[in-house]
């Protein structure tokens, strides 16, 4: 729980004021605040069940369809290899994606958010 007290007697405190508790609180019920949230919470949380359900399928595959996982695609290269590979590839594209997401629609309006803080502070 934060608290309004003041600085000890004698500090030279040069640190940036900090907005009260009621001003957290009030920006946390505010319509822009929800809307920051609602944008990342559209984006993240179906990445995060398609990719969840994504990786439960592979592990699945590989422990009851060893008939498929061991199909050989290329040379000596089968199917558990290749579709192993393409977890590591779908992490790299959901960060990516996540990055571009966040510096569109996130961070203007966390910054609004921030800036409008400080200043009333």
């Amino acid at each position: 729980m934060a608290t309004d007290a003041p600085p000890p007697q004698g500090s030279t405190d040069d640190s940036p004021v900090q907005p009260t508790t009621e001003a957290f609180v009030a920006v946390q019920e505010s319509a822009e605040f929800a809307e920051l949230r609602r944008a990342h919470r559209s984006f993240a949380f179906p990445l995060t069940v398609a990719f969840v359900s994504w990786y439960l399928l592979y592990v699945l595959l590989c422990n009851y369809a060893g008939g498929f996982m061991s199909t050989q695609v290329v040379g000596n290269i089968n199917m558990a290899l290749v579709l192993g590979l393409a977890q590591f590839a779908t992490t790299f594209l959901i960060a990516w994606l996540y990055s571009r997401h966040a510096a569109r629609k996130l961070d203007p309006k966390a910054a609004a958010i921030k800036s409008r803080m400080e200043a009333d502070a």
